[in-house]
């Protein structure tokens, strides 16, 4: 029984200066923890032969398949705020790339698979803690609708690996469309490559922005294209109240995917200065700032492209200036879009934006819960009683009870019906999110008691998560005080 992957390699037909060949280090005693299986099929592979001894060691990198050209990504990066010209691939290695149902080539890399010439020193392995950690919020954030990763498996190895202590070690297969990220224009760059810059955005052109090849000029048509994304991306970001944690620009995606989840998190009750990384000290990464970086990673792009842009350097700053002046109002169109269906608004209108400011001042002063508020105000749009449910998460219930009045006034005067509003915010407004204090008692129960009914059970709540599920209500609730995750950290 072989498993069959038809893989594509066009990342390996670039020069060698893009990756270095490199195969995964096998692992004592690979076991499967979990396959996607649903992904696997999108893929074109067979989760059944997946989903056996022989795929297991291919998923922990213990066997390379037939017909991969297993590499470690070069690329360069801005770590907060402060440039690497060398970082690449330091413990993920692709193994190729296959061609989905609907056409899209995805990248399938493993991540903990063992040492790269990148790896710094670093062991190339990942604990099984924030490979579960990975799993579960790429996988929520699809379900979410959001660009993202995806994971088609998790595999424990049979080996620990050392940390602060002993853990046990485990591998991720990630699933993107691609994992050319702004730190890998940024590799060349820094060398003065201005070839390899070029031949770079012709492959991202030719892979995710065909349209920008008939452009009358590609390159600008690319940066534009890029901008967009993320600026679309940023905005779903904060609309679910999500924080990446580190927005460096070797985790920025030139696909607009949400990519490399370390100490991610989304917020419980509302504030636009949380952090949760514990090495984020000065808030660069904030939930409020992420919009602001999203901008300074994009202009680093422009930074590399401008060679490509014109001949003439003064004239390519003015194009690239030019062109990152229209994420703003992108940016904002997505956002101010998003928040008024959020509280069931179906057109614009003239101070809708600081009604709804209004109502996120008064959940952080409140300590409201972001997700709760949002989920139960859509059940408050149906009946004004539901107003008593949504008034209890304020510690001042009288500030929902102002806001509560003008809402109901500028929603009174659209023709929608109720249940109308009501649907169309619950399709917007999801009852689950990937709670941190869920999170972390999932990976204890794993890591401790090697018990993955809590991780299940986390996937099967979470693929649903605009869907009421009373069977898994607890699911919905913040944290109470004993519980709350102040802090999330790297470790993959």
């Amino acid at each position: 029984m072989t498993v069959h992957f038809p893989f594509q390699n066009t990342y390996t037909a670039l020069p060698a200066s893009f990756f270095a060949r490199v195969v995964p280090t096998p692992v004592a005693a690979p076991r499967l923890i979990k396959l996607n299986r649903p992904l696997a099929v999108h893929l074109g592979l067979d989760p059944d032969l997946l989903d056996s001894p022989e795929g297991a060691e291919i998923l922990a990198g213990k066997r390379v398949p037939e017909g991969a050209d297993p590499i470690a990504m070069a690329y360069a990066g801005h770590q907060f705020g402060h440039f690497v010209p060398q970082l690449g691939d330091g413990r993920a290695i692709l193994l190729g790339e296959v061609i989905d149902a609907e056409g899209v080539r995805r990248d399938i890399q493993l991540k903990g698979s063992g040492p790269t010439p990148f790896s710094r020193r670093g062991d190339g392995r990942a604990a099984l803690g924030p490979v579960l950690r990975e799993y579960i919020v790429s996988e929520a954030m699809a379900a979410l609708g959001i660009p993202t990763t995806r994971s088609l498996a998790a595999v424990i190895t049979g080996e620990n690996v050392m940390r602060e202590m002993p853990l046990p070690g485990a591998v991720l297969t990630r699933i993107a469309s691609s994992h050319i990220r702004v730190g890998t224009f940024q590799y060349f760059a820094a060398r003065s490559d201005t070839e390899g810059v070029r031949r770079l955005a012709d492959h991202v052109i030719a892979r995710h922005y065909p349209q920008a090849a008939e452009a009358e000029r590609p390159y600008r048509a690319l940066l534009e294209a890029v901008i967009a994304r993320q600026a679309d991306l940023v905005a779903r970001w904060l609309l679910v109240g999500f924080i990446h944690g580190v927005m460096n620009t070797d985790n920025s995606s030139v696909a607009g995917e949400t990519i490399d989840y370390g100490p991610c998190a989304f917020m419980d009750h509302y504030d636009p200065a949380k952090v949760f990384s514990s090495i984020d000290e000065q808030g660069r990464y904030a939930y409020a700032n992420q919009p602001r970086i999203a901008l300074w990673n994009l202009t680093r792009l422009a930074e590399c492209l401008l060679p490509l842009l014109s001949d003439d350097k003064d004239k390519a700053i003015e194009d690239a200036q030019a062109i990152l002046g229209e994420f703003a109002e992108r940016f904002t169109s997505a956002y101010q879009t998003g928040l008024r269906q959020k509280i069931g608004l179906f057109t614009a209108r003239d101070g809708d934006e600081a009604l709804v400011q209004d109502l996120l001042d008064g959940m952080a002063k409140n300590q409201a819960d972001f997700t709760l508020t949002f989920r139960r105000l859509s059940d408050a749009a149906l009946d004004p009683d539901g107003d008593t449910e949504v008034r209890q998460l304020f510690a001042d219930p009288s500030a929902y009870d102002e806001w509560a009045g003008r809402w109901r006034q500028r929603i009174s005067g659209e023709p929608q019906t109720p249940a109308e509003r009501q649907a169309a915010m619950r399709l917007v407004n999801p009852a689950f999110i990937p709670r941190n204090h869920l999170i972390e008692a999932m990976i204890e129960a794993a890591v401790n008691r090697d018990d993955f009914a809590p991780f299940e059970e986390m996937l099967t709540v979470l693929a649903r998560p605009y869907q009421d599920q009373p069977a898994f209500a607890g699911y919905a609730d913040p944290p109470e005080p004993h519980q709350c995750v102040l802090q999330t950290f790297c470790g993959t």
